[in-house]
């Protein structure tokens, strides 16, 4: 009964967000745009920014079914996911992708804390929320690290957008740099893993790997999933160097391990042993595509590139230095494990 009397509040945003997805797909038949590459769900979310941005929509009325194809929808569509994948694929990634993510993963965090707390003289939790965000899953990482941090508001809102931004932009570059080097590291697989362990956000990373070849969008996103199950420890290590972040004496700090990292990988367990009719892949497939399209559009609509402005341009030129450093350092980082695992 609870979710019938939300259904009012949630259609008109979820209505918006399936109109935008159906209609980026639409605007994929013009050649132009295939010959740059963007891809349906890139299209998404340039729409939804431009359309939250310039106040197209009235965020209030939308917002219910925005937050659902935001945050719901897109745990389910990356779950669903799962299906295109089998172990036999992540096992043919090998260590070096594991060891790529956790290099990753710490030193962007590190960079954040130097630059963003040395350098810029940021709060430190403004400049970890930024970090987490960049380093691991994009918004969702840095939502997920803001009670561990005791973070204000502000800073958790300008931290989300910074990396809302920057992964935008990355997963826009990244397409462009594998259509003129698409064996940069060795391989379609390897430019996959290179996507994956440098975008911010999971519906960027799928959207990136989606533009290019489909052994480089299917490692991509595995890259990713192992990156996203870093959140877990990433939180232990944030909550003890955060300055405002210690527990009370005797209290516990709890940690959650995203559940739809999990989900993701016992969907593609079930794909692995055969025990998805093979009737159904195409079907849930093409759901999946609806829902990813719906949550890509939601992001842009979510997003508020004013919120850039509270803080000045510090948090930006933190965001802009990890964009680089994911960019660069990133490249060098999976140059040199790719060479030594092979």
């Amino acid at each position: 009964m609870n979710a019938l009397r939300r259904l009012p509040y949630l259609l008109p945003g979820a209505l918006l967000c399936l109109a935008i997805a159906f209609g980026s797909r639409q605007l994929m038949e013009i050649p132009v745009l295939q010959h740059l590459g963007l891809g349906s769900l890139t299209l998404a979310i340039l729409i939804g920014l431009l359309a939250g941005n310039l106040g197209l929509a009235r965020f209030g009325d939308i917002r219910p079914g925005v937050d659902l194809s935001r945050q719901q929808l897109l745990r389910l569509g990356v779950v669903l996911y799962g299906l295109r994948l089998t172990f036999q694929d992540i096992a043919a990634l090998g260590p070096a992708a594991l060891v790529i993510d956790t290099l990753m993963v710490t030193s962007t965090l590190c960079i954040a804390w130097f630059i963003g707390e040395r350098l810029l003289k940021l709060p430190r939790e403004s400049a970890l929320l930024i970090g987490a965000g960049s380093a691991i899953c994009g918004a969702a990482a840095v939502m997920a690290s803001s009670p561990v941090l005791k973070a204000r508001a502000e800073h958790t809102a300008v931290a989300v957008a910074t990396v809302v931004l920057f992964g935008t932009l990355a997963m826009l570059l990244h397409p462009m740099i594998y259509a003129a080097l698409p064996n940069l590291f060795g391989s379609q697989q390897a430019f996959g893993v290179f996507t994956g362990s440098t975008i911010h956000e999971v519906a960027q990373v799928v959207a990136a790997g989606r533009a290019m070849d489909p052994a480089a969008a299917d490692a991509a996103l595995i890259s990713k999933m192992l990156r996203v199950l870093l959140l877990a420890p990433a939180l232990l290590v944030l909550g003890r160097v955060g300055n405002t972040a210690a527990a009370e004496p005797g209290q516990r700090r709890k940690l959650h391990i995203p559940g739809f990292a999990v989900a993701f990988l016992l969907v593609s367990g079930l794909r692995s042993l055969g025990w998805v009719p093979h009737s159904w892949l195409a079907p849930l497939q093409q759901l999946d595509d609806v829902m990813l399209g719906m949550a890509m559009a939601a992001l842009g609509l979510a997003t508020r590139l004013g919120d850039l402005r509270k803080e000045g341009p510090k948090p930006l030129l933190l965001g802009a230095g990890l964009f680089i450093f994911l960019l660069v350092g990133g490249g060098l980082i999976n140059g040199g494990v790719q060479y030594l695992f092979h």
